[in-house]
């Protein structure tokens, strides 16, 4: 088991739920353990987002998900993560420190960041909320 923070189509009700995502695996489902952050500025790709980490970044607004390791490769195709092949515009997952908004603070999370160079010309999301972004955007 591990923890994974999820910031744009694997949030709940996205396009990617990673329930969904579970589910159409046969992979035990995944546990929210809550709303959480990361700092770092995030990009509108039209269909998804992608996080640039940064310290001095604004917040970042996800959920942690407790789940299976036989999830992770499922992530990483939804991703385009694949060992030792460095995508078109995804860098590779890593593990950060995420802080949860209820006060916990520093759980070892995958996340699934893009390079600074996939980010030129994008829109920046000022709210640091997908799901938020998406929705007004949208309507």
């Amino acid at each position: 088991m591990q923890h994974v923070f999820v910031y744009g189509t694997l949030r709940a009700g996205e396009i990617n739920d990673i329930n969904c995502a579970a589910e159409r695996h046969g992979i035990a489902s995944p546990e929210r353990i809550g709303a959480a952050y990361v700092n770092g500025l995030l990009f509108d790709f039209g269909n998804y987002p992608g996080l640039v980490l940064d310290e001095a970044g604004a917040r970042i607004l996800g959920d942690v998900y407790r789940i299976d390791d036989a999830l992770v490769p499922v992530l990483d195709e939804i991703e385009d993560v694949y060992p030792g092949v460095e995508g078109l515009f995804r860098s590779h997952r890593l593990h950060v420190e995420v802080d949860l908004l209820d006060g916990r603070r520093h759980i070892d999370c995958l996340i699934y960041p893009v390079s600074v160079a996939a980010v030129q010309g994008l829109t920046r999301i000022e709210s640091g909320d997908w799901v938020t972004h998406r929705a007004t955007r949208d309507a």
